[in-house]
């Protein structure tokens, strides 16, 4: 919405977003003048999976604050989507919590299919749900296993399939989340360490499938630490960390706001977690 005032014999016009100017009027006095701002991202639409928490809620409310609308995606949190929902609308965005189980093929595609007659478009879409579950060669199960592969690997490939024919027609992108894991191994996370290797992989697949319509990037973060997480988190990681800290959800957003942007960046692994896959000679060594 736009506003008009008028002062001493000449119009001000004032807008959401506006970039204010001065000049002087024929009779000496001061007009000013406001002109829209364009957002980097505006008149686009964004799929975050798992938005409702945690980096998912970080980078869906960056994504709104650069312009985008927002599909919210949740499984059973709805609070805290519609929560995410009304901060979005807050900043002038549109925002739709839809909820899916993301482990049944059926649910991904009802999400899309929702999100599409809701929005009538998308451009961005971030695999960023996942779950964590602890599982070392005794303790790991089927069930866990079966958990492990389907949140974390086959959810981002079923949810690309159905993103793919919208991502298409709008030279659109997908970010999937993996995570140190995946590069380095975890021994009592082995299902979890399988998974996150396997969605590097299927980053760099989908890259070469979807190209050159749509590109393809993942983001893999070290510790994360949010508020209320154990401080042992964060005491243990940086004594592994070159640059002795662990990361924050704004340095995750950032990179998903550079990924979206970087236009000649595709089945690239962009890793953030400090120097710790450098590994313990990258200390030694100082």
């Amino acid at each position: 919405m736009a506003s008009v005032s008028r002062k001493g014999g000449f119009y001000t016009r004032y807008t959401e977003a506006q970039s204010l100017g001065a000049i002087r009027g024929g009779h000496g006095d001061l007009v000013v003048i406001s002109l829209p701002v364009s957002l980097p991202l505006q008149g686009r639409v964004a799929l975050v999976t798992g938005a409702a928490k945690r980096l998912g809620r970080a980078v869906a409310l960056r994504l709104a604050e650069e312009g985008a609308d927002l599909v919210v995606h949740y499984r059973s949190s709805q609070g805290e989507a519609q929560d995410v929902v009304k901060k979005i609308e807050k900043l002038g965005r549109r925002a739709s919590a839809i909820a899916a189980d993301l482990s049944s093929v059926a649910e991904i595609k009802r999400l899309f299919d929702e999100a599409g007659k809701r929005f009538g478009r998308l451009d961005i879409l971030v695999n960023s749900a996942a779950n964590f579950l602890p599982a070392n060669m005794v303790s790991t199960t089927e069930e866990i296993w079966d958990s492990a592969l389907d949140t974390n690997l086959r959810a981002p490939f079923f949810c690309a399939q159905a993103a793919a024919p919208w991502l298409r027609r709008t030279q659109g992108v997908i970010i999937n989340f993996a995570d140190s894991s995946g590069l380095l191994g975890w021994p009592g996370y082995i299902p979890h360490s399988v998974s996150k290797a396997g969605v590097i992989m299927l980053t760099k697949v989908l890259a070469k499938a979807l190209a050159p319509e749509v590109r393809v990037n993942a983001i893999v973060p070290g510790t994360i630490t949010m508020e209320g997480d154990p401080q042992e988190w964060e005491a243990d990681f940086v004594k592994l960390a070159p640059l002795r800290r662990t990361g924050k959800p704004n340095d995750i957003a950032d990179a998903v706001s550079y990924l979206i942007r970087a236009e000649f960046m595709t089945g690239h692994v962009l890793v953030l977690d400090g120097g710790r896959s450098l590994g313990p000679t990258a200390v030694e060594f100082r």
